[in-house]
């Protein structure tokens, strides 16, 4: 393979003739924690790192300084990292990498590390999957370097912000949740009214607002990628078939197995298979408001069995709900939720561009393709 001006092959890939490539034990200590998770606290004073990304608490501490900490074995081996500067304490199988000696960045390393230490391990087993880290692993793992630790900087802190902004994103997001979480339970229950409506709310049996039936049968060998319309189950959507059941708005609720009672609203073509019950609105019920309503009740819990969960039609028929007095309100209702729902789409979709960015941001920083700083010909690129 050609390798453009500038840069040259090594055993980590293409990178800028100005790095370097050294192994881990060449500029920083490896080292297991002490602790058992027994050890842990809950309002303890430290962070505590065991074997997966929940960081626990304890009230003592073994170092106090720079570290990146990964876990030497158990579900999270190669997949679990974490950073720290200040006093911490480790589990007895979680690595510490600290003590970086002055030519290495320790976040610019944890970045690296962390996107690149799970391949490695897999080149050095035969196994599917790995069950514990070797210390060798760690130790001699080549990882390139930038001449400056200036570069190192600008690299971690572009990456850092995006972080940031990811993070940001995220509690957004959970604020969002939490507050049109807290606009179903007040609206849907007409505790809290929208402008403009009154009247009291009486509770009306499903029957009275729906109707019921199970989907239709249908095979594998039906189902195909290249046929036109969409087919759905009690999990949403399986694949495509060449005929369809139903046009319009309606509820699917899952009608037996693990996701027995879960709700799904559909709209358009599409096939309803019997692993779904779909619900179809009478006239003066708003389908939106309907599935909104469902998906609030739990339908799982009237399930016919334990072992098989499974829904009968005829129960759920049965079942009571608080319904508004005219299907203007909840339509006004749905409206709401759903412009709720849109904002939150829109958070997520942007949250996840955001974290597409990074990846192509570390793909680009991490090796050099990309240069933050001036090179010696007082170029960036």
């Amino acid at each position: 393979m050609e390798v453009r001006p500038g840069y040259k092959q090594t055993e980590v890939g293409v990178i800028p003739e100005d790095w370097n490539t050294d192994y881990i034990e060449n500029f920083a200590h490896i080292t297991t924690g002490s602790k058992n998770t027994q050890d842990r606290i809950d309002d303890g004073q430290y962070p505590f790192f065991v074997r997966s990304q929940t960081v626990e608490r304890i009230n003592s501490y073994s170092f106090d300084g720079e570290a990146v900490l990964t876990a030497g074995d158990g579900v999270g081996t190669g997949k679990v990292f974490h950073y720290i500067k200040g006093k911490f304490d480790a589990h007895q199988r979680v690595y510490r990498i600290s003590d970086f000696t002055e030519r290495v960045n320790g976040f610019f390393f944890y970045l690296y590390f962390s996107t690149h230490f799970y391949n490695r391990i897999m080149q050095m087993t035969a196994k599917s999957s790995v069950d514990s880290v070797r210390r060798d692993m760690i130790t001699r793992m080549l990882v390139p370097i930038p001449p400056t630790e200036a570069e190192q900087r600008a690299i971690a802190e572009a990456l850092s912000d995006v972080d940031a902004l990811i993070g940001v994103l995220d509690q957004l997001i959970a604020k969002k949740r939490d507050l049109k979480q807290a606009a179903m339970q007040q609206l849907l229950t007409g505790h809290q009214r929208l402008p403009g409506f009154h009247g009291e709310w009486k509770v009306k049996r499903l029957v009275t607002v729906c109707s019921m039936k199970s989907g239709e049968g249908i095979t594998s060998a039906d189902i195909d990628d290249f046929s036109k319309y969409p087919c759905y189950g009690g999990n949403g959507l399986r694949g495509f078939t060449a005929r369809f059941t139903h046009t319009g708005g309606y509820a699917l609720i899952g009608r037996q197995g693990a996701l027995c009672g879960n709700v799904l609203g559909v709209e358009g073509t599409f096939f309803a298979s019997e692993h779904a019950i779909v619900v179809t609105a009478f006239p003066q019920t708003d389908i939106r408001w309907l599935i909104c309503m469902l998906g609030e009740m739990r339908l799982n819990q009237y399930s016919e069995s334990s072992a098989q969960p499974g829904l009968s039609v005829a129960k759920l028929l049965n079942l009571g709900l608080a319904v508004p007095p005219t299907k203007a309100e909840q339509t006004a209702i749905a409206e709401v939720l759903s412009d709720m729902d849109a904002e939150l789409a829109a958070l997520e979709q942007r949250r996840d561009k955001t974290r597409a960015l990074k990846q192509g941001m570390m793909q680009e920083l991490l090796t050099g393709r990309t240069r933050l700083v001036p090179t010696q010909d007082g170029s960036k690129l």
